[in-house]
């Protein structure tokens, strides 16, 4: 009984580089500093008290910041100047900035009733 065999050798380091190259074919790679990310996710940790949150959140943000062509530490400056109650609605903007139309973010947003018109409403 003959037994049919590949006798070609296979390199796995090409073909994790093919590989790899081929996932990261738009991505440019780029390089932050170590006190960077850590201001930025202690910025986020401030806000969620969520450590895991606020690192997918600073990575997020310091991504799009670099894909745009911006300085991580400049947005997060702009992030410490809104006023209380406007970075989500900033920071879905921001995000939405280096996404495709299909997955935009959305924003959750309730606006304050007045006591008067919230006792005229019948629930």
């Amino acid at each position: 009984m003959a037994l049919l065999t590949n006798n070609l050798v296979s390199d796995v380091a090409s073909q994790d580089l093919t590989t790899t190259w081929f996932n990261n074919y738009y991505i440019s790679p780029f390089d932050v500093s170590q006190g960077q990310n850590d201001s930025v996710v202690s910025f986020f940790e401030k806000v969620t008290a969520n450590k895991t949150t606020a690192a997918s959140l600073a990575g997020s943000v310091i991504y799009t910041a670099k894909a745009q062509g911006l300085d991580p530490m400049e947005v997060l400056q702009q992030f410490y100047n809104l006023p209380p109650g406007e970075l989500n609605a900033y920071l879905v903007l921001f995000l939405n900035t280096n996404r495709i139309s299909t997955s935009f973010l959305g924003i959750s947003n309730q606006p304050k009733l007045s006591k008067y018109v919230q006792r005229c409403i019948i629930p």
